[in-house]
C-alpha cells in the first residue's frame, strides 16, 4: 500500500470511492466543495493505493474554533474507502498518516464526529474534556478532539464548521 497525497489525476475514482462506501452522492459533493475553498490543505488530503489504484481517500481540512479567540484547528472528514478494501486497516493507516503529516506541519489541534471507540485508538478524546463544544448535539463521547505537538491550553470554545461544509 502507499499512502501519498491526492492528485487532480484521482478526483474521479475518490468520487466513486465516497459515493460507494456512504451509499450517496453528499460526501463525493463535500470533498469538491473543500477541494475549492480556502480551507483545503492538499498536502493532508490523502490517498491510499493497492497495487497502483486508488482504493481510500482521507480530507484534513481547515475549520474554526471560536472562543475568546479565533483559532483555526482542522477537521477530519471525510474519510471513505472503497467496500472490496474495507476492515484491512488501509483506513487507520490513512488516519495516522494524515495525524502525523499535520504534526509535523505544526497544526493544533484536530477534530472529529465519529465513533469514539474506534477513534479512541488515535488518541482522540472527547472534547467537552478540553472546553470545546460542538456546533450541533451530538453525544459528548462522538465529538472528539486530538491536540497535537503544538496545542496549548487557550484552544477551548465551539467549532464553527465553514459555509462550504453546509453547502451539501
Amino acid at each position: 500500500m502507499n499512502i501519498r497525497p491526492e492528485t487532480q489525476a484521482d478526483y474521479v475514482a475518490i468520487a466513486q470511492i465516497h459515493k460507494l462506501a456512504f451509499g450517496r452522492q453528499e460526501e463525493a459533493d463535500l470533498v469538491e466543495n473543500i477541494r475549492n475553498s480556502q480551507y483545503y490543505i492538499p498536502q493532508l488530503t490523502l490517498v491510499a493505493q493497492v497495487n497502483n489504484s486508488v482504493v481510500a481517500h482521507s480530507m484534513l481540512s481547515y475549520i474554526h474554533l471560536v472562543g475568546e479567540e479565533t483559532f483555526q484547528v482542522i477537521g477530519l472528514a471525510p474519510i471513505a474507502v472503497h467496500p472490496d478494501f474495507q476492515n484491512q486497516g488501509i483506513g487507520s493507516a490513512l488516519i495516522n498518516a494524515g495525524l502525523n503529516k499535520a504534526n509535523v506541519l505544526g497544526e493544533t489541534l484536530i477534530v472529529v464526529l465519529g465513533n469514539s471507540q474506534f477513534y479512541s485508538h488515535f488518541g482522540f478524546q472527547p472534547s467537552v474534556d478540553f472546553g470545546i463544544e460542538s456546533p450541533f448535539p451530538v453525544p459528548e463521547d462522538a465529538f472528539m478532539v486530538k491536540p497535537l505537538a503544538n496545542y496549548s491550553s487557550n484552544y477551548c470554545g465551539n467549532i464553527v464548521y465553514p459555509e462550504t461544509f453546509k453547502s451539501v
